[in-house]
C-alpha cells in the first residue's frame, strides 16, 4: 500500500489546490443547513452542531475513500478510470459474489445523488424566496404554497439545475459549482466581519465564531485564491456571476428597496451614515428566536410591580407614575427614566401592538432586569409616530435591564411581545382580578406551574418554609398568594394551609409538579 502512496504530491502543492477548488462543491451542504435556519428547531444550537457535524462526517467520509481507492488501484490506471469508486469498490468487494460489491456502491450512489440533489433544491429554493421578501425578486416568489413550501422557487431551482446538467460537460459543471461555493463561502465570512465591526446591538448571535478576526479573513483570502487555482474559466465565471448580480440589482432591485445593511453601522462607527431598518429587522430575528436558558424571564415577572390607572389618564401621565415608582424602587433618578421612556415614543421606536405597549430601556447602574406592569381598563390613546394608526393600549409594560446585557434585554422585550401577541391575551389581562394574575398572564406558558396548598394535598409543604420545601430539583417558588396579597418569597417564608403558590422552572420540572399536584384553578377574590 505504501507504494502506491509514493511520492504523496506527484503534482506538487499547486495541484494538490487545484483539486481542492474542483471538488470543494462537496462540501456545499454547510450552507445549506443555514439557508434552511427558518425551519430548524433551536437554530442557536442546531445550526452550529449541524454544520460541524456535517463537515466531520463528510471529511471522514471522503478521506477513507479516497485513500482506499488510491490503495487498490495503480496510479496509471486510476488516472485513467473515468469511474475509479466503481472500480475500486470491484477491486474491494472481490470476495462477495459476481458483482454484487460493484451493485452495492451503485445503488449507494444513486442514492446519495438523490438525497444531494433533494437537499440542494430544498435549500436553493429558500434563497429567492428570502430575497422576494425584501423585494429583490418579484413578489411571486416570496408566496408558498398549500405545503408551507416556496413552490415558484422550487421550480426555478429544479429548472436551473437541469439546465446546467444538460448543457455543462461533467468538469465544467464541477469548477462552476465550487467557484460558486467558494464565492459564497468568502462572502458568507466578509459578512460577519461587518456585523461584528457594526456594532448592532440588536445583533445576537447564538454562536461566535473563535479566533475572530482570523478564522474569516482565512475565510475570505482562501476561497479566492482556489478560485484562481482552478483556472481562468473558474475565475471567469466569478466575476461574470458578480456582475450579473450587480446588474440585476440596478436593473430591478434599486427602485423597488432602500438600501439598508449592516455596513451602515460600520459607516457610522467611523463617522458617516447609520441604518436604522436593520436595527428593526434584527429585532424581529431576536422575537422569533425566543429566551435561552439562562434568561430570568421568568423571575423578572414574579417580582414584576404592578400599576393600575383610572380611566382618563394620558401617555405622559403614565410615564411621570411609571418613572417615580421605578425610580424610588432602584435609586435612579425618575426625570431620567421618563426621558428614556418618551424618547422611544417620539422616534417611533415604541413597540405597539394588539392593545398592548412595551416602554423599555437600559441602564448602567442596574444590577438586573426589572418589570412594571400597568394596566387601564378604560384604554389609553397612542400615536405611534409618522404615518401609524392611531392606538388604545391596556397594557404598558415597562422593561429596564443593564446598560451591558443588550441581547438579554432584546429577548426579553421579543418573549413579552410574542405573548401580547398570542390571542386572548388582552382579555385575560383585562380579566385578572388582582395583581397576582395580572404576572400570570405573562407566565402562561410550559415553564410556570400555580395551585393552592391543603394540608391533605400537600403535607410535604404545608407548615415548611420555601428552602425546606420538598420539591423538585430546579423549581424555584416565585410568588405566595395569601388572601388579598401576593409576594415573592425568600428561604425563610412559611407555607401555609391555603396559599396559592406559583412555581418556575425548566419544562419537566414544570410536568412533574403537575403531575404529583394536580392542576387547581386560581384564587378567588376575598
Amino acid at each position: 500500500v505504501g507504494e502506491q502512496f509514493t511520492p504523496f504530491l506527484p503534482f506538487g502543492v499547486n495541484g494538490l489546490m487545484a483539486t481542492v477548488g474542483l471538488v470543494f462543491v462537496s462540501y456545499a451542504g454547510l450552507t445549506k443547513v443555514a439557508s434552511v435556519a427558518e425551519e430548524v428547531q433551536d437554530p442557536d444550537r442546531n445550526i452550529p452542531l449541524g454544520m460541524a457535524l456535517s463537515l466531520a462526517t463528510a471529511t471522514a467520509v471522503y478521506v477513507l475513500g479516497v485513500f482506499v481507492i488510491v490503495a487498490v488501484l495503480e496510479p496509471g490506471e486510476l488516472r485513467s478510470d473515468l469511474t475509479p469508486v466503481a472500480t475500486a469498490a470491484a477491486a474491494f468487494f472481490d470476495w462477495l459474489p459476481g458483482s454484487v460489491g460493484l451493485i452495492l456502491i451503485v445503488v449507494a450512489a444513486i442514492a446519495a445523488f438523490a438525497s444531494t440533489g433533494n437537499a440542494g433544491i430544498l435549500s436553493a429554493s429558500r434563497y429567492p424566496l428570502a430575497m422576494a421578501r425584501d423585494r429583490l425578486m418579484p413578489t411571486p416568489f416570496a408566496r408558498v404554497g398549500r405545503f408551507g413550501t416556496p413552490t415558484l422557487g422550487v421550480m426555478a431551482t429544479a429548472v436551473l439545475m437541469i439546465a446546467t446538467i444538460v448543457f455543462l460537460d461533467v468538469e465544467g459543471l464541477a469548477k462552476l459549482a465550487s467557484a460558486f461555493q467558494l464565492l459564497l463561502f468568502a462572502m458568507v465570512n466578509l459578512s460577519v466581519i461587518v456585523m461584528r465591526e457594526a456594532r448592532i446591538e440588536a445583533y445576537d448571535p447564538g454562536f461566535r465564531t473563535p479566533l475572530y478576526p482570523w478564522v474569516q479573513l482565512l475565510g475570505v483570502l482562501g476561497p479566492l485564491w482556489l478560485i484562481t487555482e482552478l483556472g481562468p474559466s473558474a475565475a471567469l465565471m466569478a466575476v461574470v456571476l458578480i456582475g450579473l448580480c450587480i446588474g440585476w440589482y440596478f436593473y430591478y432591485a434599486k427602485r423597488r428597496v432602500r438600501r439598508a445593511g449592516a455596513i451602515f453601522h460600520a459607516f457610522a462607527h467611523y463617522g458617516q451614515r447609520r441604518d436604522t431598518d436593520l436595527d428593526m429587522e434584527l429585532r424581529g430575528i431576536v422575537k422569533s428566536k425566543g429566551l435561552r436558558e439562562a434568561d430570568p424571564f421568568d423571575e423578572v415577572v414574579a417580582r414584576a410591580r404592578v400599576l393600575e390607572v383610572e380611566e382618563g389618564i394620558g401617555l405622559d401621565a403614565i410615564f411621570d407614575r411609571a418613572a417615580t415608582l421605578l425610580g424610588r424602587a432602584l435609586g435612579v433618578p425618575g426625570s431620567r427614566l421618563v426621558g428614556e421612556f418618551r424618547k422611544e415614543a417620539e422616534t417611533g421606536f415604541l413597540p405597539v401592538a394588539r392593545g398592548a405597549a412595551l416602554p423599555h430601556a437600559r441602564l448602567e447602574d442596574l444590577d438586573r432586569p426589572e418589570l412594571l406592569l400597568v394596566r387601564s381598563r378604560a384604554g389609553v390613546e397612542y400615536e405611534g409616530g409618522p404615518g401609524s394608526e392611531d392606538h388604545r393600549v391596556h397594557a404598558i409594560i415597562f422593561l429596564l435591564s443593564p446598560e451591558g446585557a443588550p441581547g438579554q434585554h432584546l429577548r426579553l422585550l421579543g418573549h413579552l411581545a410574542s405573548h401580547i401577541d398570542e390571542d386572548g391575551f388582552l382579555g385575560l389581562w383585562l380579566d385578572a382580578r388582582d395583581e397576582h394574575a395580572l404576572r400570570e398572564t405573562l407566565l402562561r406558558d410550559e415553564r410556570s406551574f400555580s395551585f393552592r396548598l391543603t394540608g391533605a394535598q400537600v403535607p410535604s409543604l404545608v407548615g415548611r418554609t420555601v428552602a425546606e420545601a420538598e420539591l423538585p430539583p430546579g423549581a424555584l417558588v416565585a410568588l405566595v398568594r395569601r388572601g388579598r396579597s401576593a409576594r415573592v418569597p425568600d428561604g425563610s417564608t412559611r407555607l401555609r394551609e391555603g396559599d396559592y403558590l406559583t412555581v418556575i422552572g425548566a419544562p419537566e420540572v414544570i410536568e412533574e409538579l403537575a403531575d404529583r399536584y394536580g392542576r387547581e384553578p386560581g384564587p378567588t377574590p376575598e
